[in-house]
């Protein structure tokens, strides 16, 4: 990712990591309530799915590779927002 498109530039990749632990769980949050409040079976068993898959993202990227650590928050960000969007 270049310096142009990292909106965290001058910002040390330790604190990269944080926003990205941080926006893990506010999404991870945002399943486990959906799942929570699920109508049935089968809708609770999709959003633990999915919380399950963010938390095994998170497990799996290095702490140290920017690159990765930017796109999931940014794509952690997006679906925190459709999710409020479809509230």
């Amino acid at each position: 990712m270049s310096e142009a498109t990292d909106p965290y530039e001058h910002t040390p990749t330790t604190l990269v990591y944080d926003i990205f632990a941080e926006r893990s769980g506010q999404l991870i949050a945002q399943y486990t309530r959906l799942s929570d409040t699920a109508a049935d079976g089968v809708e609770r068993e999709r959003w633990w799915q999915k919380a399950l898959e963010v938390r095994d993202a998170k497990r799996a990227v290095p702490a140290h590779d920017r690159e990765q650590l930017l796109a999931h928050i940014s794509s952690w960000a997006a679906d925190i927002e459709a999710l409020k969007e479809g509230e």
